[in-house]
């Protein structure tokens, strides 16, 4: 698989943080990339201006990627406008923070609606429609390992993104493609660093021995890798960019 104009990337939860990072380096790598987005277009219309003008191409695409509707929507969109996909990274999610014991049932029921189920919708559309040879990935997380408190919705949506991963690379067997889930430690984006003081901050730096946040570029790098041709042999792998944060 060797990157070109013609190939295409569909980019979930792509208007800021990790997604637009992701977005803009796949554009850089010779993509045409569809920027999703859930709510407010003028991020993600931002980043496909960034693309543009760095010589690329893309559209921003809105979808809610837990309403079966809006992911049908969005892969016809990209279809329409790209041919279809040869990568699909499903960035799009949500981390409300709550204890177990609170019994919020409707917290817990909108995290697995848009980290989970979100992620079988976007899936099941990429297995019908990436070409032969082409690249799906998901977004889980490291904090998977620590089992923090408050976690708890967020943490049991996610070890279920994993267990889809391994199940898809398994059916899309014979079409050489690949179903991976890349799974950060701390990045410092809006949706990472809400709540949290500076004192929280710099303890959650030292988990790993680098002793920094991650950045979502350090993603995008990772995500680059595993769409190029040099990750073709990765596959039903969760891969930890953390920082050696301990698993």
């Amino acid at each position: 698989m060797t990157n070109s104009p013609t190939k295409s990337a569909i980019v979930t939860g792509a208007s800021g943080g990790i997604g637009s990072s992701i977005a803009k380096r796949l554009a850089r790598d010779g993509f045409s990339v569809v920027v999703n987005y859930a709510g407010k277009p003028a991020p993600a219309q931002a980043v496909v201006a960034e693309i543009k003008a760095s010589g690329g191409q893309g559209i921003a695409a809105q979808a809610d990627v837990a309403k079966a509707e809006d992911v049908e929507r969005l892969f016809k969109e990209s279809i329409d406008a790209f041919g279809r996909p040869d990568v699909v990274v499903h960035c799009a999610g949500i981390m409300p923070l709550f204890p177990i014991a609170s019994g919020d049932v409707a917290a817990f029921d909108k995290v697995i609606e848009t980290n989970l189920r979100g992620t079988f919708l976007v899936f099941a559309q990429a297995a019908q429609h990436v070409l032969e040879g082409g690249r799906i990935m998901a977004f889980s997380s490291s904090v998977l390992a620590k089992s923090f408190p408050t976690y708890g919705a967020y943490i049991a949506s996610k070890a279920g993104v994993e267990g889809l991963v391994h199940v898809l690379a398994n059916e899309l067997r014979g079409r050489n493609i690949t179903v991976n889930a890349v799974a950060p430690g701390q990045v410092q984006t809006e949706l990472f660093l809400k709540g949290k003081s500076d004192a929280r901050i710099d303890e959650l730096k030292k988990m790993n021995p680098l002793e920094r946040l991650g950045q979502p570029e350090d993603m995008a790098n990772v995500v680059s890798f595993l769409a190029g041709p040099e990750g073709g042999w990765i596959n039903s792998q969760v891969v930890r960019p953390n920082g050696g944060f301990v698993y």
